[in-house]
């Protein structure tokens, strides 16, 4: 069931409560598993694919810790302590990405409502500053909505190296689990190199989509390498 709070839409303007000004978007970590589920699938704009991309991120992770915690009799203890924190601490850098994006991108949506209508008179052809002004404030917000899916991938290929190692070394009755963790992880890695790609699509002079392509490459290794392990 959809939240009563939340109001952002792409297609309405937000509408204040019968009690005083819209109290914004909840914190998507506070919410139930079904809520957040109803606030992904209702009619707005944010949360989005962004939000999903670094949510599937931080599920592998959080399958990484476990699949570790339970490797006692394969991993020393000291590496097992390592390996659980480097996977805590992917999962809750992923998890804070989903309420990140879903910011950023409200930053697009508002710069597109804002957009001026096109004059087709006779003048058409001149100049329109306001409209170059606004067309410079969309590819920004776009620029900055990019960052967020960057932090994904990046965070996703630490988490792939990390689950491959655990399907290699760790416990073999836990192989399905760090197996699934990498796979979780390129899917929400490939998610949100596609989201870089769009939203950074009149940048072509940024570095960031050749950078997602490296990253994408090696979390491919490391799925391989966890498929063979």
């Amino acid at each position: 069931m959809r939240m009563a709070r939340l109001s952002v839409s792409p297609d309405n303007s937000p509408d204040d409560p019968p009690g005083g000004p819209d109290p914004g978007p909840p914190r998507y970590l506070d919410q139930t598993l079904g809520e957040f589920l109803g606030t992904l699938s209702a009619g707005h704009a944010a949360p989005g694919g962004g939000s999903a991309a670094a949510l599937t991120v931080a599920l592998g992770a959080s399958l990484c810790a476990m699949a570790a915690r339970l490797s006692a009799q394969q991993l020393a203890a000291l590496d097992i302590e390592f390996l659980v924190a480097e996977a805590e601490q992917l999962r809750g850098s992923a998890a804070s990405l989903v309420q990140a994006d879903a910011e950023s991108y409200r930053g697009v949506v508002a710069a597109l409502r804002d957009q001026p209508g096109q004059d087709p008179g006779p003048a058409s052809y001149l100049p329109d500053p306001d409209a170059e002004h606004q067309r410079q404030r969309i590819d920004a917000a776009l620029s900055e909505a990019a960052t967020t899916p960057m932090e994904v991938l990046e965070i996703a290929a630490q988490t792939a190296r990390l689950a491959a190692r655990l399907a290699a070394e760790g416990n073999p009755r836990l192989r399905g689990e760090a197996s699934t963790a990498v796979l979780l992880v390129q899917a929400g890695a490939r998610a949100a190199a596609v989201l870089v790609s769009i939203n950074l699509a009149a940048s072509p002079g940024d570095k960031r989509p050749a950078r997602a392509e490296v990253l994408l490459a090696e979390i491919a290794a490391a799925v391989t390498g966890a498929a063979g392990a």
